[in-house]
């Protein structure tokens, strides 16, 4: 099994998005171009001869051949270690977990989280550092940076390893360990949450409906919520990964999710529901006739967090992305709690858990985390809600009534327009760059502009900043339209716009939030030109 350098050429388009590098999986299975990203990470990297290397992906289309790719090279390139998923698969949470666990240098993660899959669809792969977190951005941008350059990568000629049998295997001189992929996060849930009271709970008669969408918790899920903790059988739904997710978009929420939406719409409807991506990392809550909005259960986890035990006293802070609704911030200021705003993307909650300046953070793209590993978890997203029901007694509803009657209601939506022509979608955003300064006491579309800005995040932590994160008007009466390019898909553009507004009026709390939010939306298409300029008169999701 002789190591061998394979002769290449740099592919133009290999530069890192907010989450690591998204294309459609007919790019990805190019000549070389795999291997060239790969080698890239490997090239940018220092000091992990001899190491362990973490490697597991979602189960999407191309996941397995990307593996033994992925292994034969990590061999090559002389990681002394490589731990990877049974049948290649692991959830991004518990890859992340099992970096921290067993002290690994990094790891390798496939996948393109909430992006359909299959031969069609997309394919992602990203490197997490040492600590479980996302690559920082110096190292992404060196990443890009040295696959614009590369002539060569390294890889041996031996036989593909089998994945689907725990064990240890040689693959030249390093080791490759199979393991179950489930066992370590499963271990690691029941150390953090009391699994004898979320027995009791079920045991109390309490239903569920849990919604793996064909994607990568669903044995995860199997193993928690019905082996331990006694859900009936058959409560966790769509629970074997497919490789095209079964033709589900598998991303939570109110579009690509409705048919849990109109199941928890029927009388018939169990107390609780809840869905996961196609990693693991995102997550949806619902209760009978009751959609929770990411934001505010982001505010409820901020409330409750402490009644969980592993966080008595640790309870340090809470941050959440800029887009992310200000729901959060009242709780941390009830609570004295630090709070951070910080721009989209999971790496940068990292250096804020390191510093233990957080204890919780999350988006409004339904990811929240804390500091048990350093990406999202949307299975413990749910987890932690269910100990907070099981601790109060409360429905879904009922706590997320309670947190408007302390707070106010921060009414909030996602509208997101989705494969957009690029050059549309860039020109729609410097054209707005360009007007900032002019805006400030404009009145567009009925509503006058206070203040216009693009975001800049300072690191309190590493001192580093980060700028263009997204533009930002603050309307007279403090509602926020804001605008931002998203870094996760895999061709063309996407625009994210976010509306926030913030309603104390009781007698308002059951409008409809589009209607609620309905002079914003026209402002925002009046004020960026949405309409005319890409030629869309609606939004692909709204969420």
């Amino acid at each position: 099994m002789d190591i061998k350098a394979v002769k290449t050429t740099p592919y133009a388009d290999q530069i890192m998005g907010t989450s690591g590098l998204r294309k459609k999986t007919a790019v990805m299975r190019q000549p070389h171009y795999l291997e060239n990203f790969v080698q890239s990470v490997f090239d940018s990297l220092d000091g992990f001869e001899g190491k362990t290397l973490v490697v597991g992906g979602d189960g999407r289309y191309f996941n397995k051949e990307a593996l033994q790719i992925i292994l034969k090279m990590a061999a090559a390139n002389q990681f002394g270690k490589i731990i990877v998923g049974q049948n290649g698969v692991l959830s991004t949470p518990a890859a992340s977990h099992l970096i921290r666990k067993y002290q690994a240098f990094g790891g390798l993660i496939l996948s393109a989280s909430h992006n359909p899959g299959g031969a069609d669809g997309d394919f992602g792969i990203k490197f997490n550092i040492h600590t479980g977190a996302p690559a920082p951005q110096i190292l992404t941008a060196a990443i890009s940076d040295r696959a614009a350059e590369i002539d060569r990568y390294w890889t041996i000629e031996a036989p593909d390893v089998d994945l689907s049998v725990v064990g240890t295997y040689m693959l030249g001189a390093s080791e490759v360990v199979v393991i179950d992929s489930v066992s370590d996060y499963v271990a690691y849930m029941q150390e953090i949450f009391d699994f004898s009271t979320l027995k009791k709970l079920f045991q109390s008669g309490f239903s569920m409906t849990f919604d793996a969408m064909n994607a990568v918790t669903g044995p995860y899920a199997k193993r928690l919520f019905e082996e331990l903790l006694g859900a009936p059988t058959g409560t966790v739904v769509n629970a074997i990964p497919l490789p095209d997710f079964g033709g589900l978009h598998p991303e939570p929420n109110l579009t690509y999710a409705k048919h849990l939406v109109d199941r928890m719409m029927q009388p018939s409807a169990p107390d609780f529901a809840a869905a996961s991506d196609g990693d693991g990392d995102r997550f949806m809550i619902l209760g009978p006739s009751f959609f929770l909005n990411p934001s505010d259960a982001l505010a409820i986890f901020a409330d409750y967090l402490d009644t969980v035990p592993f966080y008595h006293g640790k309870v340090y802070g809470v941050a959440r992305s800029m887009p992310t609704s200000v729901a959060v911030d009242a709780v941390a200021r009830r609570r004295s709690l630090p709070l951070y705003e910080t721009p989209t993307g999971w790496k940068f909650f990292g250096n804020l858990l390191d510093a233990k300046k957080i204890a919780l953070c999350g988006e409004e793209s339904f990811g929240a985390g804390s500091f048990h590993i350093r990406e999202k978890d949307g299975l413990w997203a749910v987890l932690l809600f269910l100990s907070i029901m099981a601790e109060t007694g409360k429905s879904v509803s009922q706590l997320a009534h309670e947190l408007w009657h302390r707070d106010g209601r921060v009414f909030c939506s996602t509208h997101s327009y989705e494969g957009l022509d690029a050059n549309d979608a860039a020109d729609l955003m410097h054209a707005l760059v360009d007007r900032l300064p002019e805006l400030p006491g404009q009145t567009i579309a009925g509503l006058t502009i206070d203040q216009a800005f693009e975001f800049s995040y300072d690191d309190p932590v590493s001192c580093e900043t980060t700028a263009h994160q997204g533009i930002c008007l603050y309307l007279a009466d403090k509602s926020r339209v804001v605008f931002r390019l998203s870094g996760t898909g895999s061709s063309g553009a996407t625009l994210r716009v976010y509306y926030n507004r913030l309603v104390q009026d009781t007698m308002r709390f059951e409008a409809d939030v589009q209607e609620t939010l309905a002079d914003l939306i026209t402002f925002a298409d009046t004020v960026a030109e949405i309409s005319s300029r890409t030629g869309r008169t609606a939004p692909t999701v709204r969420t």
